[in-house]
């Protein structure tokens, strides 16, 4: 891989404390959700950061494929939905749902440009194998 860009942030108290960015722009104090035994959601958690940095991740992924494919839509929006639970091993493991909605575009191109951009997504490349990952589209 050719690097293009790298950053960084340490954790300090693990799902009870506390992430920060190594510029200082990410602050954030995290604790267990309730169903994790967590005592209130008023707090991020690392599946809350996962599902933020992938639908971020993924909306980009596709927009550049929109705009490789020359094709005219209206403003995309994409949703990650990330899960956390127990695996067959004894540890845990995650998996997500996309949801994209690409307004202007009929449903079948909008399965394209899903499944395009879910090839070029960096983190859908990281977790393909690793994790299962569904994907929706709509197109209002």
């Amino acid at each position: 891989m050719k690097t293009l860009y790298t950053t960084q942030a340490t954790a300090t108290g693990g799902r009870n404390g506390q992430v920060k960015s190594e510029n200082g722009v990410l602050e954030v104090e995290v604790r267990h959700p309730k169903a994790l035994g967590g005592a209130n959601e008023d707090f991020a958690n690392p599946e809350m950061l996962f599902a933020a940095g992938y639908s971020a991740c993924f909306d980009s992924a596709l927009n550049l494929v929109i705009k490789n494919e020359k094709i005219t839509t209206g403003e995309t929006t994409v949703s990650a939905k990330v899960s956390i639970g127990q695996n067959d091993a004894g540890g845990f493991g995650l998996e997500a749902e996309l949801h994209a909605n690409i307004p202007g575009v009929t449903m079948e191109v909008a399965q394209d440009l899903i499944e395009k951009a879910h090839n070029v997504c960096p983190y859908s490349n990281a977790t393909r194998g690793n994790m299962p990952v569904k994907l929706t589209v709509s197109n209002d």
